[in-house]
């Protein structure tokens, strides 16, 4: 389970952890300094001084200069919704069945490790209960781990699925799976893989639709959807009873056990379906 970042959200957070995130971003920070420095000594060895480029810049999501300024424009910038989307700035994301009665209301952060895990365990259930129509689901993608962990890798991942998005319906799905798959997810303390967009572009190869989708490739290398990423982090960040992710709702109603950090999520397939049943509508 991965906390929010109150300081983007605009909120007070608990004192406890408050300090727990800048404790672990402090760590981050020092152990990130070491690599880089690390990696300078051995590129300047290796190219004799010639240069060298940060792979974890970010840079590449939009039309050059640093992972800052292309964020820091992409916040100010209009943004372009892609298809399948709906409400203010496309940030309505609603897959299923039009006529379903339920909805499941998802929260996540790509870079998180929770939502990988209820992914990689329980992802494939959702999938199916969204196409047999036992319930519609609407998806919440924040980006405040960047915050958390530094870097630029949940937004430019969220980018990279608005563009799967644009695709279609199904390859969001998937390629959103691929992403938290065990194969590709990076560690929440490793490095911030999904800040290089030829990574991601790496990923979306294992979808079937967007394999050498040349559309595709181009909307994620140009940050086409990089404005309408940040329009989808501040969504998230209004749902202020949203404390953590994965967070899951079923008809409004917050799936999982009680823990001193609110909700935990459900972690099993049984856990869920047990936990989904109990609030559906008949």
């Amino acid at each position: 389970m991965s906390n929010r970042n109150n300081q983007a959200n605009k909120q007070a957070a608990r004192e406890r952890l408050r300090a727990e995130r800048e404790r672990q971003a402090k760590k981050e920070k020092t152990r990130r300094q070491l690599i880089v420095g690390g990696a300078v000594v051995a590129v300047l060895a290796v190219a004799g001084g010639i240069g060298f480029a940060v792979a974890n810049s970010g840079g590449d999501s939009g039309s050059g200069g640093s992972a800052a300024d292309v964020w820091a424009k992409a916040a100010k910038a209009k943004a372009v919704p892609p298809a399948h989307t709906s409400g203010p700035d496309g940030t309505t994301v609603v897959i299923g069945k039009p006529d379903a009665k339920n909805t499941l209301d998802v929260f996540e952060d790509p870079r998180c490790p929770g939502c990988a895990a209820f992914e990689e365990n329980v992802g494939t259930t959702v999938e199916k209960d969204i196409n047999d129509g036992k319930y519609k689901a609407s998806y919440h993608i924040g980006t405040f781990l960047d915050g958390n962990l530094q870097g630029t890798g949940s937004k430019n991942a969220l980018s990279a699925l608005g563009a799967a998005l644009n695709v279609s319906t199904d390859a969001f799905l998937k390629y959103k799976y691929a992403l938290f798959s065990k194969q590709f997810h990076p560690e929440e303390t490793g490095p911030d893989k999904f800040a290089d967009s030829s990574y991601l572009l790496k990923v979306a190869d294992t979808v079937p639709a967007l394999k050498g989708n040349a559309a595709f490739q181009k909307d994620v290398k140009s940050g086409k959807f990089n404005a309408w990423a940040m329009a989808m982090s501040n969504a998230f960040n209004s749902h202020k009873d949203v404390t953590s992710t994965p967070t899951l709702k079923m008809n409004g109603t917050t799936l999982g056990t009680d823990s001193p950090q609110g909700k935990v999520a459900p972690s099993t397939v049984a856990d869920f379906n047990s936990m989904v049943d109990k609030n559906l509508k008949s």
